[in-house]
C-alpha cells in the first residue's frame, strides 16, 4: 500500500510497513517512515501487533484475567476492547528488543512515543514530529 506523507515542503509517497493495515493513517505513515529509517541504519524493527478487532482484544483481555488473576491486575498489561488503543488503530507493539530501543530513542522524530513503563514494545503517536514525548505512564491501568 502507498500513503502520502509530507517531509518539509514536499509531499511524497511512502510504502506502508507490514502490519499497518487497520491503523490510523497518520500512525501507519509515521511508523512506516520510522521502520524504513531503522532498517537503513541496520536495526531490525517490525510490528508484532497493530490493529486488533474487538473480538481479538476481548480474547486477550479474558486471557489476561486468567493469567493475572483479576481484572485489576490484568489492566496493567491489557485493556478491554472499549479502552484499547489497538482496537482504535492508534497503537503498535514492536520488536525485537533492539528495534524497540531504537524506536524509543528516535521515534519522536515521527511523533512516536513509548507509552508505558512496563511495556517496552508499545508505541503511540503522542507528540508532533520532532516534539518531546510526554512522560510515560507506569502501566495501562493508569490511563
Amino acid at each position: 500500500m502507498w500513503g502520502p506523507t509530507v517531509s518539509g515542503s514536499q509531499a511524497h509517497a511512502i510504502e506502508s510497513a507490514a502490519g499497518t493495515a487497520g491503523l490510523d493513517p497518520t500512525l501507519a505513515a509515521a511508523y512506516s517512515l520510522a521502520e524504513a529509517e531503522a532498517h537503513a541504519q541496520g536495526v531490525p524493527l517490525s510490528i508484532t501487533s497493530g490493529y486488533r478487532t474487538p473480538a481479538e482484544q476481548e480474547a486477550l483481555w479474558e486471557d489476561g484475567i486468567r493469567t493475572y488473576g483479576s481484572p485489576e491486575e490484568a489492566r496493567r498489561w491489557v485493556l478491554p476492547p472499549g479502552e484499547s488503543t489497538h482496537v482504535q488503530g492508534r497503537a503498535v507493539d514492536v520488536g525485537p528488543v533492539q528495534g524497540a530501543q531504537w524506536l524509543e530513542a528516535n521515534g519522536n522524530r515521527w511523533g512516536l512515543c513509548r507509552t508505558f513503563d512496563n511495556e517496552y514494545w508499545h508505541f503511540e503517536l503522542a507528540t508532533v514530529p520532532g516534539g518531546v514525548c510526554p512522560p510515560r505512564l507506569p502501566d495501562a491501568a493508569e490511563r
